[in-house]
């Protein structure tokens, strides 16, 4: 068989990921604290972009509204150009002359390039690092007058603990590392557990409580004991076997234990370094009469625009061919950059009107009444794609008359109710079984068998298991652990 050449013509077509679309899907999945930061890093590396004051932005937003006319969809806190109606999809994988853009959208409504003079930062209000465990404990080291040999034994101690203030590491292993003998690192280890706060390397929980029972000068020799030798039973509450075993009254059995509750498991929990992460809401939906208004929060992000002083130096040809390139590449940016924010928050604004379309019920009367929903319906209700909605709902959140909620709280699937009628949300059943636990009698908890019962009882069909699993998702501990005797 001869071998030949052919040619063939052949057309196919397939999506094109230009960086553009690549950075407006980018944008698009980015939290409010990520997206400023981006934005804060493109203000730091393109000069061409800057950001506007709000005076400034108000001006140019009533401008491009009177251009835009009064019929088309206006969204609270956000001005649409002419270019932004073009979808981003079919804007990216077409060229665009961007001196046209400039010439016929940006350089009409935009500002000439001042400078503005800016307050310097009061350094007095600048909040130092807290201290966490270690410093704390090296600063008691320096302070304790110990040996060089014992501070270094020390040392290794300290940088085995955990960040509630266990050793994990065994005696053996820190003697090996330091060289030295397992009795020196006993010796030294009763040493650091004197220090603050009580209870600190110890290398269980049994040994935390007994330093804190021995520091705190507790005479009761029950506490003790229950700690010792009965910390299992005490966990589980099992008060009866309890007094059986030692002996006691199940009152005093009780009374001990009142007392061992008081003592802390975590000694290192007051000095976590983890900070407190407060949630600042995408968007807002606020009640007016009996419509739901949805609005973007604006506040805390930069107001961007393009920097007119470079784009009129290019083209008044002021500058060399090498800079023009430079700086049409800058523009280029610039203005991808505010189209795909500008197109991200009207896709964050749609979406949550459909959820809230979807959701009248639970933002009346609260959780009990959400609404089984998935990606599919919302992404079917605003022509999109399930994977723009994922997208769009990732670390998004949205303030509501019920509270703060993630976007993706919405979605749920389904649980199936006995008469066959429509689904319960698994949240809102969740939320039920919450209640139920926090209404039961701390003598008798309800089990899960009861509880499926119960739910049975409100046309609700769930297995055993699934109660066990939404109660372990809650963090709520199984009804052997949570009953309380009687007293």
């Amino acid at each position: 068989m001869a071998l030949e050449l052919k040619q063939n013509l052949k057309l196919t077509q397939q999506l094109v990921m230009t960086p553009q679309l690549q950075q407006a899907i980018k944008l698009l999945q980015l939290s409010r604290l990520e997206l400023i930061e981006t934005i804060n890093q493109e203000l730091e590396t393109n000069p061409l972009l800057e950001e506007a004051s709000t005076s400034e932005m108000e001006q140019i937003r009533q401008g491009e509204g009177q251009e835009q006319g009064r019929d088309e969809e206006q969204i609270p806190g956000l001005a649409a150009s002419e270019a932004e109606k073009t979808p981003w999809d079919k804007e990216a994988i077409k060229e665009t002359n961007w001196q046209e853009v400039w010439d016929d959208e940006y350089r009409r409504s935009l500002p000439s390039y001042s400078f503005e003079e800016k307050e310097v930062p009061n350094y007095e209000n600048i909040v130092a690092s807290k201290s966490d465990l270690k410093d704390h404990l090296a600063w008691q080291l320096q302070m304790s007058g110990i040996s060089d040999k014992d501070k270094k034994i020390a040392g290794f101690i300290i940088g085995n603990l955990d960040r509630d203030g266990y050793l994990k590491a065994s005696v053996e292993e820190i003697a090996q590392d330091a060289g030295v003998d397992p009795e020196d690192v006993e010796r030294v280890l009763k040493k650091v557990q004197e220090f603050d706060p009580v209870g600190v390397a110890a290398r269980d929980l049994r040994e935390c409580l007994l330093i804190q029972i021995e520091h705190l000068g507790i005479d009761d020799p029950l506490v003790k004991e229950l700690v010792s030798k009965h910390l299992h039973q005490v966990e589980l509450h099992n008060y009866q076997q309890i007094a059986k075993a030692t002996g006691r009254s199940p009152e005093d059995v009780v009374k001990a234990i009142e007392v061992i509750k008081s003592l802390e498991p975590r000694p290192g929990r007051a000095y976590s370094s983890e900070e407190v992460q407060y949630i600042v809401p995408d968007i807002y939906v606020f009640k007016v009469g009996d419509e739901y208004v949805v609005a973007l929060n604006e506040e805390d992000l930069p107001n961007l625009r393009v920097n007119s002083y470079y784009t009129e130096a290019a083209k008044n040809g002021d500058v060399s061919q090498k800079a023009k390139e430079f700086i049409n590449e800058k523009m280029k940016s610039a203005v991808w950059l505010i189209k795909s924010i500008h197109q991200r928050k009207k896709t964050i604004y749609k979406v949550t009107q459909s959820i809230v379309k979807f959701q009248r019920e639970f933002l009346d009367k609260g959780i009990a009444y959400l609404k089984p929903m998935v990606l599919k319906d919302v992404a079917e209700d605003v022509g999109m794609h399930e994977s723009t909605i994922s997208r769009v709902t990732s670390n998004k959140y949205v303030h509501t008359p019920q509270g703060i909620f993630e976007l993706k709280f919405f979605f749920s699937t389904g649980l199936p109710r006995k008469d066959g009628s429509k689904d319960v949300a698994a949240q809102s059943v969740k939320e039920r079984i919450k209640r139920l636990i926090e209404s039961e009698d701390p003598t008798k908890p309800f089990s899960d068998k009861q509880i499926v019962e119960i739910l049975a009882k409100d046309n609700i069909k769930i297995a055993r298991r699934t109660v066990a699993k939404y109660r372990d998702l809650m963090g709520i501990l199984p009804s052997s652990r949570r009953k309380r005797p009687k007293v």
